[in-house]
């Protein structure tokens, strides 16, 4: 693929910024990559593992050239380093950010957004468990779909940045700011709340019962572990930022567990496998949209 950009500064070398590097680079995107995180030893792993073709821990310096500047860091940091690094940024460069809640951002970052840069707020649905530099996945964004919201940018801005997207492997979809919020609150924020739950409950259990809970883990258990393995601060941040949608999803979720609840006590069976079914169809849904 053609390049994209001549210069892209990558603010944050952790799963997604890595990945975000290692995919540009597979599809010849960018000429030069600048890496910047606040931890000096992280550019010496990402210089290693070749992610990046210059390395800073300012954030200031990291920008002033850049052609699209990618913010991936916790959501609750994004509004002071937008405050940080703007004044810094040339004129018609395009600022994104790769965060998983979208009003808190626009929130926090748009009243520090000059009309000499193009802000443009964005959300890979991608990611592990696992974190830091050598976490990055070439293929990490392939058939995943990329969230990109134009808010006031130029549609030739938006295509540009969505031709980025693609050449990364990813789908590009436009979505609303207050949409997002709700469908990632269901789909993404919900599960890691509940994995972390469930995660809790067995840490509180008999020294005896949580050795033999972890010794003899099944699947379904072990797949909620690795959720709840997820990078903390990140997602304290989340569920701050988006506390509206997913406490709406919880209460949701509370009555629909409820409901549960009652079938069991009652040994009523056809509600059981009805729900059951129901929720087959969504699996299969899934994988037919390619997402599984």
């Amino acid at each position: 693929m053609s390049k994209i950009y001549s210069k892209i500064a990558i603010i944050g070398i952790g799963l997604i910024g890595a990945s975000i590097a290692l995919a540009a680079r597979r599809a010849g995107l960018v000429d030069h990559i600048i890496g910047c995180d606040a931890d000096p030893a992280v550019g010496v792993e990402a210089d290693e593992l070749g992610l990046i073709d210059e390395f800073t821990t300012d954030a200031v310096a990291a920008v002033a050239d850049a052609d699209l500047v990618i913010m991936a860091v916790p959501v609750g940091a994004l509004g002071p380093l937008a405050e940080q690094i703007i004044p810094a940024m040339k004129q018609g460069a395009v600022l994104t950010d790769t965060g998983s809640t979208k009003r808190s951002v626009i929130r926090d970052v748009s009243p520090h957004v000059s009309p000499d840069i193009h802000w443009l707020p964005s959300h890979p649905l991608a990611g592990t468990e696992h974190s830091g530099p050598a976490a990055g996945k070439v293929d990490l964004f392939d058939g995943r779909y990329w969230i990109v919201l134009p808010l006031d940018a130029p549609e030739e801005v938006v295509v540009t940045f969505e031709a980025f997207v693609t050449g990364l492997g990813a789908t590009k979809e436009r979505m609303d700011p207050d949409y997002h919020d709700k469908v990632l609150a269901l789909t993404s924020h919900l599960p890691h709340l509940i994995a972390y739950t469930i995660v809790s409950t067995a840490t509180d259990l008999e020294s005896q019962l949580k050795n033999d809970v972890i010794r003899f883990s099944a699947s379904g258990f072990r797949d909620f572990t690795r959720i709840a393995a997820s990078d903390p601060v990140m997602w304290r941040d989340v569920f701050i930022n988006n506390d509206e949608a997913v406490l709406e999803m919880l209460q949701r979720f509370s009555e629909d567990l409820s409901y549960l609840q009652r079938a069991i006590r009652w040994g009523e069976k056809d509600k059981l496998e009805e729900l059951f079914h129901r929720t087959r169809e969504i699996r299969r849904s899934i994988i037919d949209a390619g997402q599984s």
